[in-house]
């Protein structure tokens, strides 16, 4: 069984192919030039190519127009597009209508019962702290217990993950998936292979739900 884990900014393909034979249940990639994890949608089907089809593709979009998305998600392969701008649900619902899953970060401190009722039925959300000089989790550790919820709506959360505190935030938040990037790099962008083993390892140990963006 997969870890309920998603490995998010690579750049590389042979560091991708990594990632989904150690276990991780989806593995991102970054349109986003100001992002040191940036890389093109062509560069992006390199990445995915010949990955097991139960892993996610998953492209992360800041604020891009709907025919932009699209256009990258059939150039890479996406199965999911990420939403980490301010995004409407309008335009979440014209992504999940062609065939793509949808995952909106909430920002700390914000209801996900609230944005889910906002958003259109099968929308997914991932609560980040919302710190820092880039969209994501800036690697900043927050007070992940602020993310639960008792509205029974699974969720994802980022932001100062690592191997070492994952189920600490686990326990705290009650999240179903987890997102890692930076705690899991040699550099950015570059992932190194003990830390994502590490930290496959200890989304196992968790109660959370690989199947979470399938």
């Amino acid at each position: 069984m997969r870890a309920p884990l998603k490995i998010c900014g690579l750049t590389n393909p042979a560091e991708a192919r990594f990632c989904a034979d150690a276990g991780a249940a989806a593995l991102g990639v970054v349109f986003y030039p100001p992002s040191p994890r940036n890389v093109t949608p062509e560069r992006a089907a390199k990445i995915f190519a010949g990955l097991p089809r139960e892993v996610a593709r998953v492209g992360v979009f800041v604020n891009a127009t709907l025919v932009e998305m699209l256009d990258a998600s059939r150039t890479a392969g996406l199965t999911v597009a990420q939403l980490h701008g301010t995004e409407s649900p309008a335009l979440a619902a014209a992504l999940l209508a062609s065939g793509l899953k949808v995952l909106k970060t909430v920002r700390g401190g914000e209801s996900v019962a609230t944005e889910a009722a906002r958003h259109p039925h099968g929308t997914r959300f991932l609560v980040e702290c919302g710190r820092g000089p880039l969209p994501g989790g800036n690697g900043a550790a927050w007070d992940w217990s602020s993310a639960r919820t008792t509205a029974g709506i699974q969720f994802a959360i980022a932001g100062g993950l690592s191997p070492e505190n994952l189920e600490i935030a686990a326990n705290a938040s009650g999240a179903a998936f987890f997102d890692l990037s930076s705690a899991v790099e040699s550099t950015p962008g570059r992932k190194d292979g003990e830390k994502v083993v590490a930290a496959v390892a200890a989304a196992r140990k968790t109660a959370g739900n690989p199947e979470f963006l399938n």
